[in-house]
């Protein structure tokens, strides 16, 4: 297998506050938040919820995150086209972008 199911949603907002409110209220608890308005959510052991304040002239985005399982596969299947291969974030993951056949730019997350 190569992935497993989706690992994250990763929101963009105008609005961290409001936004981290909305969702805690939906039932989502607050696992730690920034000192530069964004934050990570959790209901239960599903995916969680990043979110990240973005400036007001800058429509806030969407983005599934599917969990990666076999880094290796992934990058070497020609079926699949590798926008940016697999690196190493600031936050302790390891992410590649993929885009689909319709050209939808998907990112997969996998442990460092």
């Amino acid at each position: 297998m190569t992935t497993n199911g989706i690992e994250a949603v990763f929101l963009e907002t105008h609005n961290w506050g409001k936004a981290a409110k909305f969702f805690q209220a939906l039932g989502y608890e607050l696992e730690f938040s920034t000192d530069h308005n964004s934050g990570q959510l959790r209901n239960g052991d599903g995916p969680y919820v990043f979110i990240a304040e973005v400036p007001e002239d800058r429509k806030p985005g969407m983005q599934l995150v599917l969990k990666a399982t076999d880094e290796d596969a992934l990058a070497a299947n020609p079926v699949i086209e590798v926008v940016t291969p697999f690196e190493e974030t600031h936050y302790g993951t390891r992410e590649m972008t993929v885009r689909d056949p319709d050209g939808r730019i998907w990112t997969l997350q996998a442990e460092k």
